[in-house]
């Protein structure tokens, strides 16, 4: 009997160093096999391994009901209650095993879906780009083949030009000698000679005196158009000249501060005001004249022949002059 109990005795403990000892492994197993996919498969050969002791510490167990001793029925009993404790233990370390898997692998598809989505963001931003360099490109070709057609008309349209300056040099140096040649002819000086038809001559400069009423920036663009300019008054002859022409119309001449706040003619050459010259109190800047937004920019000369600010809008009649045709 002693020595069935001691034969028991000595099972149990190495029953109870086996299982310590396969624990033991699990722990280490667990350590390096977290991260690894296939945990779950060394897991459950462990929880077989475990079940096969079991059976054998249930079959030990089963064989020795005749031992009488208390004590080592009670050993028996915490041996066994350790050995379903461990049991619980793995079991408990398995379901935590799985979850951190899960937990794991949930949040890895999570990292990898994310990376997924912020590639193919990026592939389309690279492939509009791509689409927008590409569409740039064909820009800048097509800018470069106009360019190269617009410089050989350029080319074409200066080689024009200079034929026409050519041209018109050529018509005023032909003009010139024929206004010379009249001159001889009759035995004259006048200057009137040598001015185009509807112009009058006076001095060195061929005038125009229209007809016809037009604004103050309309009258200037249309001696441009003549090669003229609105009038520029200098000389006490000139005046003379010219008011002689103008009483009892009114007519714009090339003054006007609208550009800078100060009189200046035409040629942008300062205008010193003569008092003389204008009519009392004058120019005065009157803004309350009913023609529109702005103030008295423009110069006429009233139908007394002295100057007076006018609004630039007002229709009256103007006078160009030029230079006139004698060489």
């Amino acid at each position: 009997m002693l020595c069935c109990v001691m034969l028991c005795c000595v099972l149990c403990v190495m029953l109870t160093y086996y299982v310590m000892r396969t624990l033991l492994n699990f722990f280490v197993f667990l350590l390096s096999a977290c991260s690894d996919i296939k945990v779950s498969k060394h897991l459950w050969s462990l929880e077989q391994r475990l079940s096969n002791q079991k059976d054998v510490f249930q079959s030990l167990h089963s064989s020795v009901p005749q031992v009488q001793d208390v004590n080592t029925s009670n050993r028996l009993s915490f041996v066994e209650q350790r050995v379903f404790n461990l049991i619980d233990v793995i079991q408990l370390l398995n379901d935590s095993l799985k979850h951190i898997q899960d937990t794991d692998t949930s949040n890895r598809l999570l990292s990898v879906e994310q990376r997924v989505s912020s590639l193919t963001d990026a592939t389309q931003l690279l492939s509009d780009s791509l689409r927008h360099t590409e569409e740039m490109a064909n820009d800048l070709h097509q800018l470069k083949l106009a360019v190269g057609n617009n410089k050989d008309q350029l080319t074409s349209v200066t080689k024009t030009l200079k034929k026409l300056s050519v041209i018109d040099s050529l018509s005023k140096s032909v003009a010139a000698i024929k206004c010379t040649i009249k001159l001889i002819l009759n035995n004259s000086s006048d200057a009137g000679d040598c001015c185009p038809v509807g112009w009058t001559g006076f001095e060195s400069s061929c005038y125009f005196f229209s007809s016809e009423s037009q604004s103050w920036n309309e009258s200037r663009d249309w001696c441009e158009t003549q090669q003229a300019h609105l009038i520029i008054l200098h000389t006490d002859k000139q005046w003379d000249f010219v008011i002689n022409q103008t009483i009892p119309q009114y007519f714009w001449v090339g003054l006007s501060d609208w550009r800078t706040g100060s009189w200046e003619w035409v040629d942008q050459t300062l205008y010193t005001v003569e008092r003389r010259r204008w009519k009392p109190g004058q120019p005065d800047n009157w803004a309350h004249h009913g023609h529109g937004p702005g103030n008295e920019d423009c110069a006429h000369l009233h139908k007394d022949g002295r100057l007076n600010d006018q609004h630039c809008s007002i229709k009256e009649r103007f006078i160009c002059q030029k230079d006139n045709l004698r060489v």
